[in-house]
């Protein structure tokens, strides 16, 4: 299995609204991330959902700076 397809399936969320956003960037954003972004969005895939629609609504913040620019243009990118 590819990389990209890997993190495809990681981007399908028992939350609907996940699936949404984290495919949109995976089509949207992700070959233009640079490499530490990359890395940042697979090491949001592997949080659980709670934790990462906390990032995603406001609620927390990621400790990274990465994961940080990662959600920012998760909430700028439209969902597909």
């Amino acid at each position: 299995m590819s990389e990209l397809s890997r993190l495809r399936w990681q981007c399908r969320r028992g939350m609907k609204e996940l699936d949404v956003l984290l495919e949109g960037y995976l089509n949207s954003n992700f070959s233009q991330a640079t490499p530490p972004e990359q890395q940042a969005f697979a090491g949001l895939l592997e949080l659980p959902d709670p934790i990462l629609m906390a990032y995603i609504v406001g609620r927390a913040s990621p400790e990274n700076e990465e994961q940080r620019r990662v959600i920012d243009t998760l909430r700028r990118t439209p969902g597909d």
